[in-house]
């Protein structure tokens, strides 16, 4: 496997981060891993050349944990995809649905498939991914357990769909961001489309600091597209914030926003400036 053709992501072959990176990066060869942790490892230690990692789904909302593990990956956002995500029912090959009495799956699919678990009054399961309670299904070969999973998982292990396409929202659509050793600039704004940058911050312990610190980027006619607060470090005094702005800090209003920003803040961090996907206007 050549380093500089591997993509690493979280979960076991089959999983729907594994799947993302196939869609997106078709040319790549895939290297599971066990934790987000670890696959941000993989580039560090030289086992992959990018990382990508699921950041928020347009049902079950963010991905617990990720924006605490962002900015000590040491990585840098190179790049955005957007997977749609269609949940299988897995079991093993000659199991009736009405065999099944537990299902198991990620926590975020099984919260993206809750009217199907109400249905068949089955008992839902959390596992680390969603492949991997495949896998799982496979190795324990009770015909009382199944799985939601991929089609693809399926495939791999040797199950068998007893129904497709169960998530109750038809938009179930999750959204990766791509991530590398170094920061890559992207292509021209007016040539390819939007430009998104995305950083995190904490604000000063101070009245309307938050207000105040993103009164630039109103300011200075830049939109910003995400915002989300998140504690660390145990304090209730000042939150971190992940956001993200279109634009490109070398353009003189994201400058003079991020003037303004820096005033009011500290630990301001760019994890990087990309391409926006074609989907992010369309999702939804």
């Amino acid at each position: 496997m050549s380093v500089e053709n591997t993509i690493a992501y979280q979960g076991e072959p089959g999983a729907n981060s594994d799947m993302a990176c196939r869609a997106a990066l078709p040319n790549m060869q895939t290297l599971g891993c066990y934790s987000f942790e670890d696959a941000f490892a993989a580039v560090h230690n030289g086992k992959a050349r990018l990382a990508m990692i699921p950041i928020d789904n347009s049902v079950a909302g963010r991905v617990a944990d990720i924006h605490h593990l962002l900015p000590a990956s040491r990585l840098k956002i190179i790049g955005e995809h957007f997977q749609r995500v269609d949940h299988h029912l897995l079991a093993l090959p000659g199991t009736s649905i009405g065999d099944l009495t537990h299902v198991h799956s990620h926590v975020h699919a099984l919260n993206q498939c809750r009217n199907l678990i109400k249905d068949l009054q089955v008992k839902p399961v959390v596992h680390a991914d969603t492949a991997g309670a495949a896998h799982m299904i496979k190795d324990q070969n009770d015909p009382t357990q199944g799985a939601i999973a991929s089609v693809l998982a399926g495939e791999i292990y040797g199950l068998q769909t007893l129904r497709a396409n169960i998530e109750d929202a038809e938009h179930n659509t999750t959204r990766f961001l791509i991530m590398a050793a170094e920061a890559q600039q992207p292509p021209s704004k007016s040539k390819d489309g939007k430009i998104i940058t995305s950083f995190v911050f904490r604000v000063k312990n101070m009245p309307a600091a938050l207000y105040k610190a993103l009164g630039g980027f109103a300011t200075n006619g830049i939109n910003m597209t995400k915002l989300e607060s998140y504690i660390v470090g145990g304090s209730f005094q000042a939150a971190q914030f992940y956001a993200e702005v279109e634009g490109d800090p070398q353009e003189r209003p994201m400058k003079l926003a991020f003037d303004e920003l820096a005033y009011f803040t500290h630990e301001i961090k760019i994890m990087g400036t990309y391409l926006a996907a074609m989907e992010r206007d369309t999702i939804g």
